[in-house]
């Protein structure tokens, strides 16, 4: 076994390119690995994480005229930006999206969709055999359940593919908070996306804003 360790295996937003692939209607009907919401939020946290770091996001759905057009959180997130709508069920296999993925230049490859045992699990197996550094983000994925969710991982890691979450994602990305070029959008996706840590930092900013108060007759 190869093991994925080294500074250089980190993730950098200047070598990546992401993936999502699938996050539709008909998809989100059957997922049950997750709750539906948290889907939807997570995926909006990656796409606003991408577009923050300037990380090429390709679009992708399956048959969106039966399957749905994918979910409006994310186009709005790259208005204007072309959905590839595909035949193929795997991703990998259809040369539009291969090639402009090739066309970044790019080789860290990151993908998230619905499900993670067939839509996930296919294009990235495939592209970790071929030479690709591939990265799941396994909570802006989900499975038709619990277990498909968690085989398909299993899968994917003894193919050599990695797995993080969004936010994990979002610290490799940022590094070091001296980096301060998109320290500003990082913070507006945390205050959106991630609950508590993001209502906690708004309290951190209204107290820091408010005047420590005074006894009468005090100094």
């Amino acid at each position: 076994m190869t093991f994925r360790n080294g500074l250089d295996t980190l993730l950098r937003p200047e070598d990546s390119v992401l993936v999502l692939i699938d996050h539709q209607p008909y998809q989100l009907t059957n997922l049950n690995s997750h709750d539906p919401q948290a889907i939807v939020n997570n995926v909006t946290a990656l796409a606003k994480l991408a577009k923050a770091f300037n990380v090429p996001t390709i679009l992708t759905s399956v048959i969106a005229d039966r399957g749905g057009k994918i979910f409006k959180h994310i186009t709005d997130v790259f208005p204007g930006q072309e959905v590839i709508d595909r035949t193929w069920v795997n991703t990998w296999e259809d040369e539009k999206v291969v090639e402009l993925v090739k066309a970044t230049g790019r080789k860290q490859l990151i993908i998230a969709g619905l499900w993670t045992e067939v839509c996930v699990a296919m294009p990235a197996i495939q592209a970790a055999g071929e030479g690709w550094d591939v990265t799941v983000i396994t909570d802006a994925s989900g499975g038709s359940s619990l277990e498909s969710h968690q085989v398909a991982i299993q899968r994917m890691i003894s193919a050599g593919v990695n797995m993080m979450t969004w936010m994990a994602l979002a610290g490799e990305w940022q590094r070091d908070w001296a980096r301060t070029e998109h320290v500003e959008e990082l913070t507006e996706v945390l205050i959106s996306h991630m609950s508590g840590s993001g209502i906690a930092y708004l309290w951190e900013q209204q107290l820091l804003n408010t005047p420590t108060p005074t006894s009468k007759g005090g100094l």
